[in-house]
């Protein structure tokens, strides 16, 4: 199959700096400016991306479709993609458990597209070197083809549809999980008055952990759309029969930074520590009104139900089991 045109779904700011370096090796990119906001569509045409408005008219001229956006709208969005009948190349490239990758490789398939898990690791890339597409899947040899020579290195991994995405999932549970268990960390210190004690043994036995401590900083604007990435990994975790509740609870902390969704600037610690605090009292609060709503509801056992011990009326029965 010789592929000439990808459809970027969507141009976000990973979507958007993906699509300009596979524009710089000679590809023709197209996307669907409809429903999109007025920054995506700045994107889409730095990038060099051709605007078909309708998804219907980027799907048919596309030979591959490209899926970069949000966790928690991939699935919805390859039902989309499958409604129209695309028959190409469908990669997935976002943070999602591997089930949830096989799920979409089932949704379009089944309209009749082949499919390449993807999982994307580094930053949007801006040079050589730092970004990281892997790849799985019976076609992802052509896929990782047309990254040679890029900014971005495609990794070619063994392993059935599904590989990919466990890959970025273990990846992340590290990198994402450990930045809001360190904030949390320091809203903790806080509320009892270590914080500073902390930092000091932490310069002492932990150098750096301080500064790692405070990355939530720069990572605050993109918390919204890491709750869903989050939920993904617990789920990955309990489908291996561990515990989930690790990216359960960072996600609850990233849900608590969602109003630092476009800003300008990345906010202060003390901006992050007040909204963790803040969620953290919504929780406390919810918590209690679930604890009272609960004892109002509790009723003495009906008649006739069992109860712990013997009554007057079978006292004189022995135990079966000592008979």
């Amino acid at each position: 199959m010789s592929i000439k045109t990808l459809a970027v779904l969507h141009p976000g700011e990973m979507g958007a700096a993906i699509g300009a370096c596979l524009a710089a090796r000679g590809c023709r990119l197209a996307w669907a400016s409809e429903g999109r906001s007025a920054a995506t569509r700045a994107r889409a045409e730095s990038a060099g991306m051709e605007d078909f408005r309708m998804l219907e008219r980027a799907l048919g001229a596309a030979d591959v479709v490209l899926s970069v956006c949000p966790p928690h709208s991939a699935l919805g969005l390859a039902r989309e993609v499958a409604r129209r009948g695309f028959r190409g190349i469908y990669v997935d490239a976002n943070a999602v458990a591997s089930e949830t990758a096989r799920q979409i490789a089932r949704t379009v398939e089944a309209a009749g597209a082949a499919f390449v898990d993807g999982g994307i690791i580094g930053p949007p890339p801006a040079r050589a070197g730092t970004t990281r597409i892997y790849l799985s899947g019976s076609r992802a040899a052509e896929v990782a083809a047309l990254f040679e020579g890029s900014d971005v290195e495609a990794v070619l991994l063994e392993g059935a549809v599904g590989a990919a995405s466990a890959l970025k999932a273990c990846y992340a549970a590290w990198t994402k999980g450990a930045t809001a268990l360190l904030a949390a960390i320091r809203v903790l210190a806080q509320h009892e008055g270590v914080e500073p004690a902390l930092l000091a043994e932490w310069k002492r036995s932990q150098p750096g952990l301080d500064k790692r401590s405070e990355a939530v900083c720069v990572q605050a604007r993109k918390a919204w759309r890491w709750i869903g990435e989050m939920d993904e990994i617990a789920a990955s975790f309990e489908a291996a029969g561990l515990p989930g509740g690790f990216g359960i609870a960072a996600a609850e902390i990233y849900g608590t930074l969602k109003a630092f969704k476009g800003n300008g600037s990345a906010p202060g610690l003390q901006e992050v520590v007040a909204a963790i605090r803040q969620g953290a009292r919504k929780r406390k609060a919810a918590s209690a009104a679930r604890r009272r709503g609960t004892r109002s509801t509790k009723q003495a056992p009906a008649k006739g139900t069992f109860k712990f011990g013997r009554g007057k009326a079978d006292a004189s029965k022995p135990h079966r089991f000592l008979k």
